[in-house]
């Protein structure tokens, strides 16, 4: 019997060996003088370490087929806790014939399914090096190619770049991050450490999308639905250089498969309204916008009734969240591409900004009142007669603003003048009400004082600065006029920033000079309107007094007196 067995060793092992031979899977040993490429690589985890079931299924699927998938076998259970086989270098692209490197293109793509554990910085050091070359490799090879990729270099370079790159993400409490959201600056993002083949593996992906070798019609079968919606799930990422080269992927898939588009739309609202009306929290809202700017500016006129919900049900909406100031820009950048598009959605548009006015939050109000003129640049005036009335009371409302947001540079001498003066008007209470609305961004000075001073105030008198607006509110004076006029007044008599009581007194003087009949009028008004308001507060202030006269006649003791209800 053990002679039956002995005999059979040899049979097996020839039997390996001409398997090598015939699949090629010959594997040197790589050279230990491979010096590794230097990067600016974080340090800090970003997540779980990476889930290596995926790249085991890959592996395992294909057991038997060549050399390479018993390696990643080997490799993938040796993350698992087991022992490891041999993960070696396959042959260089220049090694082999033109009609072989098909092949061993696919096969450096299977052994590349191999997930490594970045946690451990002293772990599988060798295997990591090989896998980074081999990935490297698979980036120029994918350039330089000449002729269009077959169906299995498809399946088999997807497979490979989705054990790679989906993974699920660790990250920090809701009710945490909404309120680190107003110190951008303080905190640093979290950096995978898995980085150095992270970023191969992205721009691998990224050239394989935008070859002309990759023909989309057979590629949409592999980056079909599923592979989206994955994709747009990596946006959540807290690697700022990830979220870069997903923004660029996604952006050259939407404008390959154009039989994705649709699909891709309807998935970027659903992470919109679940971050607007759920959880608060997302860290790739800037780059989806980015994305949606470049898609906005290319829709076709007339636009879809699509389009137009998509900007009143999801972008409106998004100047709800707190954190408004992480993605401002480009909102900001989409609102004003739907406005040049279609002027007739300016109203809609105003109304909504004037829905989630922040109430409390200068900083956010200071941005709302810059996107405000962006929109009004790009109104026509039967929209802009639409609006005015309700659009004129908020503005109102921020000439007499005496709130400020903290900004970088500048000096803080100009901040402690300002705060003097607001205490000597209004009283240390209200200058402590003013301190706790500050958004203090970066610029320290060693005084502990911050910044210059950016107000509400001034930031809606700059309205009267813009040519287009001006006109506008010319054209409409006899109704914007009366609105505002209030306002007005009462800044040019004693506001505590001589900065926008100069810019009130010249906006008093454009009326003025624009119809000195209506300035008289609106006047008239005013001074009426605060006689009678005296009057009202003296009658208030008579009434207390009798109460107060009243109850202290009928109180026989020190104790309380209850009034029957």
């Amino acid at each position: 019997m053990f002679k039956h067995i002995l005999s059979k060793l040899p049979k097996k092992s020839s039997k390996s060996s001409k398997n090598q031979e015939v699949h090629g899977a010959f594997t040197p040993v790589i050279d230990n003088s491979i010096s590794s490429k230097s990067s600016d690589i974080g340090s800090k985890k970003l997540g779980n370490p990476i889930n290596t079931s995926l790249a085991t299924l890959y592996s395992a699927s294909n057991i038997g087929q060549n050399q390479v998938d018993k390696l990643s076998v080997g490799a993938s259970s040796k993350l698992n806790g087991t022992s490891v086989a041999t993960y070696e270098a396959l042959p260089s692209f220049r090694d082999v014939p033109g009609s072989q490197k098909e092949n061993l293109f696919i096969r450096k793509l299977k052994m590349c399914c191999v997930v490594f554990d970045f946690s451990d910085a002293t772990k599988n050091l060798k295997e990591k090096e090989i896998k980074r070359q081999t990935l490297l490799e698979l980036v120029d090879y994918i350039t330089t190619v000449n002729g269009k990729f077959v169906e299995t270099v498809m399946e088999e370079a997807i497979k490979m770049v989705s054990a790679n790159i989906f993974r699920s993400f660790t990250t920090q409490p809701c009710e945490n991050k909404v309120l680190g959201a107003y110190d951008l600056e303080e905190e640093e993002p979290l950096m995978d450490p898995a980085w150095p083949h992270l970023q191969i593996v992205y721009e691998f992906l990224l050239r394989f999308v935008a070859s002309p070798e990759t023909d989309a019609k057979s590629a949409k079968k592999y980056i079909d639905h599923f592979f989206v919606l994955n994709l747009l799930d990596l946006f959540d990422s807290e690697d700022p250089r990830e979220r870069e080269y997903l923004k660029t992927i996604l952006h050259r898939v939407y404008g390959k498969f154009m039989v994705h588009r649709p699909f891709i739309r309807k998935s970027m609202n659903n992470i919109f309204y679940t971050f607007i009306f759920e959880t608060e929290k997302h860290n790739g809202i800037a780059e989806l916008l980015d994305i949606l700017g470049s898609i906005i500016n290319g829709f076709a006129l007339p636009l879809k009734e699509e389009h137009k919900l998509f900007l009143v049900r999801a972008l409106i909406p998004l100047h709800e969240p707190r954190c408004l100031a992480m993605y401002y820009q480009q909102l900001s950048y989409c609102i004003s591409q739907f406005v040049e598009k279609d002027c007739k959605l300016s109203d809609g548009v105003i109304r909504g900004l004037l829905k989630y006015w922040p109430v409390t939050n200068s900083s956010k109000e200071v941005m709302f009142l810059s996107e405000l003129e962006e929109v009004l640049e790009a109104t026509q005036l039967p929209e802009f007669q639409r609006c005015m009335m309700p659009l004129f009371r908020q503005i109102a409302r921020c000439l007499n603003s005496l709130h400020f947001q903290v900004c970088e540079g500048g000096g803080g001498s100009e901040l402690l003048h300002g705060a003097r003066m607001y205490v000597d008007q209004f009283g240390e209470d209200e200058v402590i009400i003013l301190i706790e609305t500050v958004v203090v961004t970066q610029g320290r000075f060693g005084d502990g004082i911050v910044g210059a001073v950016k107000l509400v105030a001034e930031r809606a008198l700059f309205l009267w600065n813009n040519d287009h607006i001006y006109n506008l509110i010319q054209q409409n004076r006899d109704v914007i006029l009366p609105i505002i006029f209030p306002a007005l007044e009462r800044n040019a008599r004693g506001h505590w920033n001589q900065t926008v009581h100069s810019s009130t007194l010249n906006v008093r003087k454009i009326f003025f000079d624009l119809d000195p009949e209506l300035f008289k009028e609106c006047m008239l008004k005013f001074q009426e309107d605060e006689i009678k308001e005296e009057e009202v507060k003296a009658r208030r202030e008579a009434t207390w007094r009798q109460l107060e006269g009243i109850a202290w006649k009928k109180a026989v003791t020190n104790e309380a007196v209850l009034l029957p209800l």
